[in-house]
């Protein structure tokens, strides 16, 4: 299975960075660099896996793709 896309975006409101798993409803993390972001989001997702499966909820199949601009030169 293909894993689930995770953004990492700088929260000026936070002052931190936010890592989003858009597949997956509310799951989200916070760090102070987007390394920290990422590790934490890694967490955050195993968690919320573990937690479908036990409340029996369906799990979603990755789908989220990224727009990427390419700036032509």
């Amino acid at each position: 299975m293909k894993d689930y896309h995770i953004n990492i975006f700088y929260s000026e409101e936070d002052g931190g960075y936010i890592a989003d798993i858009p597949d997956l409803e509310a799951c989200s993390a916070f760090g102070k660099t987007p390394g920290e972001a990422l590790r934490e989001a890694e967490i955050a997702k195993a968690i919320w896996l573990e937690a479908a499966r036990a409340a029996g909820k369906p799990i979603p199949q990755p789908k989220y793709k990224p727009v990427i601009y390419q700036v032509a030169t």
